[in-house]
Order: structure tokens, then sequence, then C-alpha cells
């Protein structure tokens, strides 16, 4: 090899090894689904999250959306993340229970009474102590974003007291902690993916149904339901994951690229999700529903009622997460 050729060999090694990680990088398609609509918090917290990871890499990892379920329900998604075939959802922390049962902690009835104390119980140990039971089960997740309290709408009459939701027909989320908390509350709870909920109202199938209030007013659940309840039994969140076979298939960098535009979208999605909440009761009120607040001493009430129903469920619960998670509770209720 005479000398021009070895310095141009030289030149051009030199400068593959100069350049940055992002220009050396293959550029990556990432799948981002979810059941919300493009008006939704969720869908805000995609847009954000897939601006700021682009940026990080430099252009390289772009996201797509699919909003509305094109990809399919929380637990297709699921399997899709777990097979490969897609690479990122946000479901809410419900669907979760199938696979790692100590995700129904999450979904015990007024365990939290505030968003700091929600923010305070997912951030610190329990959440992370929930995420790390994940990879085995072929899922990554990078955090929590806000879904908010759910509340009872129905078609029938207010619920001001645990007694108005005797015999009421409920979807719930095809979860039992959401199916025995209802059951004790003397509803008759109606497992249920989320794509059939509207016709299901609008046919009379079921009489109400249990969301937050920015996922009533997204769907249009106004057109189909008369009264919205501010009964707050749930707290509510989504978790971003990401499939374990693209997660191992990234290099280091971009996982960290993944993780910093979670972490950056996740205080967006919670300030926008958390407004949205707000404006969507009066957007509901003018959209024709009657709402009503519950007194606090029958919240207290149904929280007793509620609890009830729930505690065989730690008994099926690995007993280490379930002291953290009491432990946790007795912190966070000094927030």
């Amino acid at each position: 090899m005479n000398i021009f050729l070895r310095t141009l060999l030289a030149a051009s090694l030199a400068a593959a090894f100069s350049m940055p990680a992002s220009a050396q990088q293959q550029e990556r398609i990432i799948r981002f689904g979810h059941l919300n609509n493009v008006d939704h918090p969720v869908s805000l917290g995609v847009k954000r999250f897939a601006e700021v990871l682009l940026a990080k890499s430099g252009g390289k990892m772009k996201v797509q959306e699919f909003p509305a379920s094109q990809l399919g329900n929380e637990l297709q998604q699921q399997s899709a993340l777990q097979g490969g075939v897609q690479q990122m959802s946000a479901p809410a922390t419900t669907s979760l229970a199938g696979i790692v049962k100590e995700f129904g902690l999450v979904d015990f009835p007024y365990s939290v009474t505030s968003f700091a104390q929600a923010d305070a119980l997912l951030d610190g140990p329990l959440g992370k102590t929930l995420i790390s039971k994940l990879p085995e089960k072929g899922l990554i997740a990078l955090g929590y974003w806000d879904l908010g309290f759910r509340n009872v709408t129905n078609s029938k009459r207010p619920i001001t007291k645990a007694e108005d939701m005797d015999g009421l027909k409920i979807r719930v989320i095809p979860n039992p902690v959401f199916m025995d908390t209802f059951k004790a509350f003397k509803a008759n709870p109606l497992p249920m993916p989320f794509t059939e909920l509207y016709p299901a109202l609008e046919s009379k199938a079921v009489d109400g149904q249990e969301n937050p209030f920015a996922v009533i007013l997204s769907n249009k659940f106004f057109e189909v339901q008369k009264f919205v309840s501010a009964t707050n039994h749930v707290y509510a969140a989504n978790i971003i994951l990401v499939s374990k076979k693209f997660w191992d298939e990234l290099t280091p960098a971009e996982q960290k690229w993944m993780q910093e535009a979670a972490d950056e979208s996740r205080t967006y999605q919670r300030q926008v999700s958390r407004a949205a909440a707000q404006k969507a009761v009066a957007d509901l009120k003018a959209a024709g529903m009657q709402y009503n607040e519950v007194s606090p001493a029958e919240l207290a009430r149904m929280r007793q009622i509620a609890q009830q129903a729930t505690e065989h469920f730690t008994a099926q619960y690995d007993p280490a997460i379930v002291k953290l998670y009491r432990d946790e509770l007795a912190r966070i209720s000094k927030q």
C-alpha cells in the first residue's frame, strides 16, 4: 500500500471514530401505540417524548405515534411488545396485573388522596420495585405518566353515596381488584375492552363506566351518559413501556437518550394531564352532563367498604412488596 492510500485510510478511520454517536448509529423507527385520542394528555406526552428523543439522537430515533387503539387493545399491544413487533406503548398500569400481579397494589381504592402522594408512591421505591419485575416478562418500563383519578359516570342517577351504585351495570377494566371493588359497592361490574365501551353505553348494555375526567371527555361519553360523579376511587397512571427485544438491540447511548426523554416528558405530561382534568369537568357540564361531588365523610365510608373487598389480594402478593407498599403509604400520607 503506497503512502497516499495509507494516509487516506488513516484519515477515514480517524474521521469515523471522531464522528458523534448520533451520526454513527443507524436510524430507528419506534412504533408507539396507545388507546387514547390525539387530544388526550397521553398523546401529548408521546409527542413530547418523540421531540426530546429526536433531538437527543440527532434525528436518528424517530417515533411514529399510533393513537386510538390503532394497534389493538392494551393486552394486544402488550403481547406485541413482548414479541418485538411493536416498540413502545403507554397503557394504564392496571393492564400489567395479569403478568405481575403486584401491580394490583397501584389499583387499591382510595390509597392516595392527592397528586403529590400519587407521584411519591410511583416515583419512589414501590414504583421502581414493580418496574424491576417487568424485564423477565419481556418488557422495560421508563417511568409513569398521569392518567388521573377515576370517576363514575352512568345513565341512571348521581352517585352521592355507596348505595347509589347498588345494581348498576358498570364497565370496569378486566382486573380483579376493580371487579371486587365494585362488587363491594353492590354494583354489577362487567369487564370489557375499552374499544367496546362506547357502543355498550349507547345501547344500554351497561349503565355506566369509570374513568378519569379527561378520558370521559375525549371519548365523548357525555353523548351517552347523563351523570358524572367525583368518586375519585382510584388514582390511575400510565406506564411507559418498551419492548425488551427492541431495548436489547439499542446501544447504551440510545438507552440513555430514551430514559432521559421519558424523564423529561413525564413532568410535562403530568402538568398537561392535570390541567386537562380540571378543564374537563367544566367541559362535561357544558356538554350537558350533571356533575356532583361526594362529601368527604361519604368518601371515607366508601374507602372502608372498598378496603374490605381488597384485603384478600394482599395475601396473594409477595409479602415483601406488600410491606413496602404499606411502608410507602405511611411515608407519603404526610405529604
